[in-house]
């Protein structure tokens, strides 16, 4: 492993560089829920290391009581001034636009997995909070998944408890009014995601429709670099059915393969061993029905999908 040191120096910062890996995943955890994109969460974490080896001349331990809480700071700081270049990123983005997945690397990983990557809220739960303002994001995620008290995250985000106060109930109303708190079991999700499959699979329409809710909701995220892939969501059982058996534009040697993506049961479609789509379905309440489909089919979304073995 190469050895890291403070920029502009050859003295190694071990002690420090330890500091830093104990708490990447909890970093990337929260950094990963703020942006939902595997890509910038890299590059904050990047940010986020480098300005913690340049604080204090290259020690970057003096003066730090509590290593944890000054990371998560400068790493939510960091995160919260990438959300502007997402933002310009998504006005000439192309179609629809879904985050970008955490698939787990083969059927037999659990929500375990990483140590606090698991914590990464589902890919339907990200899609709602892209509708919350970037500070409203950071107080949710830190306080709703994480569990921070509203004072520790005042000190994160240098706001009054009273403010964070405010932006957490705004938030949490809004979650809970698009998103309603339940979660279908693994195993039924599974079966659900199994039948789904086995119905497009086969282009069977009427098995299609038993499966999916009347008012499901298909949303595709291909960039613009694949078909088929509607340039707006696609509403109703009717419509969504025509759109997953049109057969136009699939891989050559396709290959479905069930896996953990952000922390729920899925499918990922391959093209040979490069992965080609992934897949994850939202339940009805009773778990019985599809009414929401998410498709990531983007390329560039798909670089850190674990490759099919051979």
């Amino acid at each position: 492993m190469t050895e890291i040191t403070a920029p502009g120096t050859d003295a190694p910062i071990d002690e420090a560089t330890g500091v830093f890996v104990d708490h990447r995943e909890l970093l990337f955890g929260v950094v990963y829920n703020m942006l939902g994109s595997v890509a910038d969460t890299e590059d904050v974490l990047q940010e986020t290391w480098l300005s913690w080896t340049a604080r204090g001349g290259g020690a970057p331990l003096a003066g730090v009581d509590n290593p944890r809480a000054y990371l998560v700071r400068v790493a939510v700081n960091h995160a919260l001034r990438r959300r502007a270049t997402i933002c310009r990123r998504r006005e000439t983005y192309v179609g629809q636009w879904l985050p970008e997945p955490l698939v787990a690397e083969g059927e037999a990983e659990t929500a375990e997995g990483p140590a606090l990557r698991s914590e990464s809220v589902s890919l339907a739960m990200l899609v709602v909070l892209e509708s919350l303002t970037p500070l409203e994001r950071a107080v949710f995620v830190l306080g709703e998944v994480f569990g921070y008290p509203h004072a520790e995250i005042a000190e994160v985000i240098d706001r009054s408890p009273a403010a964070v106060r405010q932006l957490a109930h705004r938030a949490r109303e809004h979650v809970h009014a698009r998103r309603p708190r339940y979660d279908a079991h693994p195993r039924v999700r599974r079966e659900a995601t199994e039948r789904f499959v086995r119905a497009a699979l086969g282009g069977d329409i009427a098995a299609l429709m038993e499966v999916l809710a009347p008012d499901v909701t298909a949303w595709t995220d291909a960039g613009g670099k694949r078909r088929p892939a509607s340039l707006r969501p696609v509403h109703g059982r009717d419509k969504v059915a025509r759109l997953l058996t049109s057969g136009r534009g699939g891989p050559r040697n396709p290959v479905w393969r069930y896996r953990r993506v952000n922390g729920d049961d899925a499918a990922v479609l391959f093209d040979g061993d490069a992965p080609f789509a992934v897949l994850v379905l939202d339940l009805t309440p009773e778990g019985d029905r599809v009414r929401g489909i998410y498709v990531v089919a983007n390329p560039d979304k798909l670089a850190h999908v674990p490759k099919e073995e051979a």
